[in-house]
């Protein structure tokens, strides 16, 4: 079952424990800024409760060996979309509470979610349309976090578009 709850006034402090925990582990391989991404950094919206951290890396190569790090730090790592990012969860696949993506510091990705980021947080009727097809696709998807991430896609690209036309 995927669950949206409402908004929580607490995950950004759960983002900023975080940030420091990862930040620590890590500094030797950010290149950039750690970022609060994902629907729970987007004030007022509704969101699965899964903190969902970018960090900016110089290279997916040369980041690598931060895939260890992380592992022996809690986080579980999958190739999921290996070509743009070294994704993990927090503290298990089944139980997740925290989602890490090293991402190439400025690559398209990088802009990608932080301009939908801030589109939402900036456009509150965008957000709250986004809010109810979220909810909707949880009772459908039966679970499928695939499935349910796969429906989601038109939308993102939707206001990605917009975001481009306004640039």
């Amino acid at each position: 079952m995927i669950s949206i709850l409402e908004y929580n006034p607490d995950w950004p402090d759960m983002f900023d424990e975080e940030r420091r925990f990862i930040g620590s582990l890590l500094e030797d391989f950010i290149h950039g800024t750690i970022e609060h991404v994902g629907s729970t950094a987007v004030k007022g919206l509704a969101a699965k409760p899964v903190i969902d951290i970018m960090v900016g890396v110089k290279t997916l190569e040369s980041s690598k060996k931060a895939i260890q790090i992380m592992e022996v730090n809690g986080y579980c790592y999958h190739p999921y979309k290996g070509d743009v990012m070294h994704w993990f969860c927090k503290p298990s696949p089944e139980i997740r509470t925290h989602h890490l993506h090293l991402v190439p510091f400025e690559s398209k990705l990088w802009f990608e979610r932080l301009a939908f980021r801030d589109y939402l947080r900036s456009h509150p009727i965008v957000a709250q349309e986004y809010a109810a097809l979220k909810r909707q696709l949880a009772r459908e998807s039966n679970g499928d976090r695939e499935k349910y991430t796969r429906e989601k896609t038109s939308f993102i690209c939707d206001v990605l578009k917009l975001v481009s036309a306004n640039n």
